[in-house]
């Protein structure tokens, strides 16, 4: 009788596990109906490069030249030219043919062609393009009523957990689609200053860069752009609300942002908080203010705490650069701060400030510079223990800054007295220095802090 209960203990055991995994099952989404709304609005992209290799004049023994850079012969220099071929993934947006894909993806390329999902293929222009966001937008000459644009949701709205499916061509395996999750919101990735990643577990491959990511409504959440090689199921995409805030200016072909001109920004902690008696739980301190920029010409101070900037509440450093990122130079902002004085006494005030414009340098222009930098990671921080820096990754010989000094590996504290926080600031910074003026850096080495001065070349 025992035996006979056992059994009935375990067949009941079994019908639950079952009746759970076919109720599981059921509640699964169905992801045909995606395929069919977006299948037709994916295209591949097919990129070309012509690169230009040196010839060297004389075969060295081994391939080095004892000589070094000079040119024993004189001789004049000789260059080869190959092609770089590249694959990558775009959608379709509108009728009358623009597309949107990641700019690394045709940034350098020579010819783009784009191929639908019918076979047909068309050449296609670069309209605009957003280093700062890896965003760009292609146009393709076509008959209307040829194309199936896809609808653009809304990324603010995602809630961690929701299914998504990516969509491009990895590997140049045309329309594969994968699904998986929202993992989280909001990533910063070191990419560049406007990083507000969504996460994935969906997989993304070479290849899927440029691809939609969508939601169980068929429309674009996101735009495929990263993956880190090391892990699995960690996939990164643009959040198309940010592809919807620059599409008009990538229609005209440039993306203007805006510039309030404090830097060194620090979100307020609990302990701070408290000690400074404060009536908020939120909040981002100012410890720059760069001199004869908006933030300065209106009255802000270093120390004054940003509360909110018209109307919308400021709770890290990065909700004050991705807004004001966001405006465009000449739009007037209502910031709201607290400014503690000396003897505890908490102000309450408002400034309206009228933004300048943000000029960020292109990759051509961080190419053409004579020092290279990458910012400096967490590890590098707490290492270190410096707040801000950035490192010196390669110096040109020959230059007025490596005769004055700096070298690779050092870290650069500030440009003319202005702090440097990443590798975006320093360009920026450094590249609005007109050649034939005078450059001051602050630096850090294992031998100690040092200053030095040079005329910019």
């Amino acid at each position: 009788m025992r035996y006979i209960s056992k059994i009935k203990i375990l067949m009941v055991i079994s019908i639950l596990l079952f009746s759970s995994f076919a109720f599981a099952a059921t509640n699964l989404p169905n992801f045909t109906e995606v395929v069919k709304i977006t299948k037709e609005s994916v295209v591949n992209i097919n990129t070309t490069q012509t690169i230009k290799k040196r010839i060297p004049n004389f075969n060295f023994p081994f391939g080095i030249n004892p000589f070094g850079d000079f040119d024993l012969f004189n001789a004049p220099e000789q260059y080869r030219e190959y092609k770089s071929m590249a694959l990558g993934s775009g959608f379709i947006i509108s009728n009358d043919g623009y597309i949107v894909t990641n700019n690394h993806v045709i940034e350098k390329a020579d010819e783009i062609n784009v191929k639908l999902y019918n076979g047909k293929e068309y050449k296609a222009k670069k309209v605009g393009r957003d280093p700062l966001t890896d965003l760009a937008l292609l146009k393709i000459d076509v008959e209307n009523g040829d194309l199936k644009p896809l609808k653009l949701g809304d990324s603010d709205s995602l809630e961690i957990g929701e299914w998504v499916i990516a969509i491009g061509n990895p590997f140049g395996l045309e329309s594969s689609y994968t699904a998986g999750i929202i993992s989280a919101k909001g990533r910063d990735l070191g990419e560049g200053p406007y990083d507000n990643f969504l996460q994935t577990d969906a997989s993304i491959n070479p290849g899927n860069s440029g691809g939609p990511l969508v939601n169980l409504k068929g429309e674009v959440i996101g735009i495929n752009t990263a993956i880190i090689a090391s892990g699995q199921g960690l996939g990164f995409a643009v959040p198309v609300n940010t592809l919807k805030n620059i599409l008009p200016q990538l229609k005209k072909g440039i993306v203007k942002r805006g510039l309030l001109g404090v830097q060194n920004l620090q979100e307020l902690s609990p302990e701070m908080i408290k000690e400074l008696n404060l009536n908020v739980d939120h909040g981002v301190i100012i410890n720059g203010v760069i001199q004869g920029e908006p933030a300065d010409l209106a009255g802000i101070k270093v120390g004054d705490i940003i509360t909110s900037i018209d109307g919308k509440p400021i709770k890290t450093p990065k909700d004050v650069t991705n807004y004001i990122g966001n405006q465009l130079p000449g739009k007037i902002v209502n910031i709201e701060i607290l400014r503690v004085s000396v003897d505890g006494k908490i102000e309450k005030r408002t400034f309206n400030v009228k933004l300048s414009e943000r000029k960020d340098l292109t990759q051509e222009d961080i190419e053409s510079q004579p020092i290279v930098v990458t910012s400096l990671t967490d590890d590098e921080k707490r290492n270190l223990k410096l707040d801000y820096g950035v490192k010196v990754a390669d110096i040109k010989p020959g230059t007025n800054i490596y005769r004055a000094g700096v070298r690779k590996g050092e870290i650069i504290l500030s440009v003319n007295n202005q702090l440097v926080n990443n590798e975006d600031e320093f360009y920026s910074i450094y590249g609005k220095i007109e050649k034939g003026k005078y450059v001051v850096l602050r630096l850090y080495s294992k031998k100690g802090y040092k200053t030095i001065g040079f005329t910019k070349d």
